[in-house]
């Protein structure tokens, strides 16, 4: 007795393995959901940011995860076009190896279809006698069929159909996914990307002017595909755009110049912007003569030679400005011209300084809030609550224009800086005219502000010159020797000597001097107990208080000026001096710039893109909405009655077997054959 062995099963090809899943339903479907999760991501996220602001937004633990995955911009990562690719080589793939039996499905008649096949459809009728050939062929005219027929040994039989395109939805829905993995393969820029696969591009990482870019980091102006921007001063013009490439850009050459003749803006009664247009001038690369003009609003771009240019943003393009220069340490004031967006040189107390200014913003709306009057006086139990009358953005919602304002730093030769935003304009805060500046020393903090009292005329002179004798030791003596005329002159100090009032108050205008409300703090954690702390204090801050009223009126004198009276306005300024004087001490390098004029050059941003693949995109959606048409709308009907041996069969059927078959069927049997004639199946249905 022999054993068989069983028939092996060899595996197919690794070819035919591989068409196989290549074009398979389940392997299409996983690159559908997968792009389907990336587009939620690239739609939510922000995409083509500068890496420092994603740095910046979720930390260094995020931004390297996100960072590593092309999460920033998703629609031009790799891995992202790689699967675009093997989609649309999935869904081709899919169509070459359905389409060919879909088509000859669509073409055939099944006109030689049996008696015992049309009797195994779910759907059909059979009655005695044969119907009249004319009133079949009529009904079928009168309800859209088309037909063909068929006679063959004494048998008629015809086959009808309608909707047979209703199998071309899946061809134009195939079609669409195709079409449209193009358009975004184009508009992914694909040639850039192996370019800088294989090294033939690189981004440029350094901080330089356009036209020393090496040309490893610049891109012709036959790019297939781009998506940059560029600021435009007023008068001035640009013919290269930045592309954000991660850490670094490239430069995209354009096939014309774009000149910014000028800027339009228009403001809500809040200050907010309500319309902003640029009208430019197209200019040719090779002779600079005009081509075309126009005028380019937000969402009405201007095309150019296959580039979109958009109306993305606007801001200041390095504007002439003017500082009245006030040096802290003493040195008498100058003036300072300088330009927006640029770097100048200074020396500040000997030292070696440069200014970086930033945008001027002649618009500035904020939220001041409402102030706290209890700021208006010195407290009495602590020199830190002092230090907390200098203004601050924060309170209830109170919006305000506070006018033009100048943002820059100081950066010193080790490279450390610290920021300024100063205004130009004096703010009404607390019944009174203070210019506000503001300072932070990282870029991450908030500005603290620090307001400065203005005289009657407006200006900071006053204040500067009752500072500079607050801290004067030289003074001190004067000061507190007519401080102690004052006191005894009133009483207020009759049990105490006045030599030991006289060395208090120049110990307590010495701290001051030193570092101002904290100096004298911590000189009273340092030397007075605890339990007498708030008393000698309170004491101190009389002194100090008394000390100032005469500073006050040798800095007028001093002046030329004749010493003011001390009513409530003079107290207020005298005590919002004294808070001033001591914010300063941490105010970073010995100056404060003063904003004193302006002449704004307006800039315009644009964006430019040439994105190839839209149309192609476009194409593809309106395919893919005839599909979903015509695979849920349009139904397909076969519909077959056959004459033979004196009896007639009817037998249809259908794509969509619902409801709406039956009901079909029914007014096709009822129209076609008499109800006594037609006989039923054991299944309950007609038959």
């Amino acid at each position: 007795m022999t054993t068989k062995t069983p028939p092996r099963h060899h595996p197919a090809p690794f070819g035919r393995a591989l068409y196989e899943l290549l074009s398979s339903m389940r392997f299409a479907v996983s690159l559908l959901s997968i792009l389907a999760i990336a587009s939620v991501i690239g739609t939510v996220l922000k995409q083509n940011e500068p890496y420092v602001n994603y740095r910046f937004e979720f930390g260094d633990f995020w931004f390297r995860i996100f960072q590593s995955v092309g999460l920033f911009d998703v629609y031009h990562a790799s891995w992202f076009l790689l699967l675009l690719a093997f989609l649309m080589l999935s869904t081709s793939l899919c169509l070459w190896r359905h389409v060919p039996g879909m088509l000859r499905d669509i073409r055939s008649w099944r006109e030689k279809a049996g008696s015992s096949s049309l009797r195994l459809m779910t759907h059909h009728a059979e009655a005695e006698g044969e119907i009249d050939r004319d009133t079949v062929l009529a009904h079928l005219t009168q309800t859209g069929f088309r037909y063909r027929l068929r006679e063959h040994n004494g048998t008629w039989q015809v086959a009808a159909k309608r909707g047979a395109w209703q199998r071309l939805g899946y061809l134009f829905a195939h079609a669409a996914i195709v079409v449209i993995c193009i358009g975004g393969l184009l508009d992914g820029n694909l040639p850039l990307k192996l370019m800088e696969l294989v090294g033939h591009k690189t981004p440029e990482t350094r901080d330089m002017p356009q036209g020393q870019v090496p040309q490893i980091s610049r891109l012709s102006e036959g790019n297939l595909s781009f998506r940059g921007n560029v600021t435009v001063p007023e008068g001035s013009a640009a013919d290269v755009i930045f592309l954000n490439a991660g850490n670094g850009y490239f430069v995209q050459e354009l096939p014309f110049a774009l000149r910014l003749k000028q800027f339009h803006v228009e403001y809500y009664t809040t200050g907010q912007p309500k319309l902003f247009a640029s009208d430019i001038d197209i200019l040719d690369s090779q002779t600079g003569k005009v081509r075309q003009s126009g005028t380019i609003e937000v969402n009405k771009p201007m095309v150019v030679d296959g580039v979109a240019i958009y109306q993305a943003s606007f801001g200041d393009g390095g504007s002439p400005l003017t500082f009245a220069r006030w040096n802290l340490d003493g040195t008498p004031s100058s003036t300072l011209a300088a330009r927006s967006q640029a770097s100048t040189a200074l020396t500040i107390a000997g030292q070696p300084y440069t200014l970086e200014t930033g945008d001027l913003r002649v618009i500035n709306i904020e939220n001041l809030g409402k102030a706290d009057s209890t700021q208006s006086a010195v407290s009495v139990n602590k020199f830190e609550q002092a230090l907390s009358q200098a203004a601050s953005v924060k309170g209830e919602h109170n919006l305000r224009n506070l006018g033009p304002s100048i943002q820059f730093k100081l950066r010193d030769a080790t490279g450390q800086a610290v920021e300024y935003l100063n205004y130009l304009a004096p703010q009404p805060l607390d019944d009174g005219f203070y210019l506000v500046s503001g300072m932070r020393r990282e870029v991450a903090q908030p500005f603290s502000f620090i307001r400065m009292p203005l005289d009657a005329d407006g200006k900071v002179d006053t204040f500067m010159r009752l500072r500079q004798v607050l801290l004067d030791p030289q003074r001190y003596p004067a000061i507190a020797k007519a401080t102690t005329d004052a006191a005894f002159h009133d009483g207020a100090f009759s049990a105490t000597s006045q030599t030991q009032f006289a060395e208090v108050a120049r110990s307590v205008l010495a701290q001051f001097g030193s570092g101002g409300f904290p100096a004298l703090e911590r000189f009273l954690d340092g030397k007075v107990p605890a339990e007498q702390r708030q008393t000698v204090a309170q004491t101190y801050l009389k002194i100090l208080q008394g000390a100032a009223v005469e500073a006050f009126a040798l800095s007028q004198r001093q002046a030329g000026l004749a010493p003011l009276p001390m009513n409530e306005a003079n107290y207020r300024f005298l005590m919002d001096s004294l808070v001033a004087t001591s914010n300063l001490f941490d105010y970073g390098p010995a100056m404060y710039l003063q904003p004193t004029g302006f002449t704004q050059v307006q800039a315009s941003g644009f964006q430019l893109t040439r994105s190839p693949g839209k149309t192609v995109v476009y194409l593809g959606s309106v395919l893919l909405v005839l599909g979903i048409f015509c695979m849920f709308y349009i139904r397909e009907e076969r519909l077959w009655i056959r004459l033979e041996g004196g009896r007639t069969l009817i037998a249809m059927t259908s794509n969509r077997r619902n409801t709406d078959l039956d009901q079909a069927f029914i007014a096709h049997r009822d129209t076609l054959l008499p109800p006594q004639d037609q006989s039923t199946d054991p299944a309950g249905e007609s038959s």
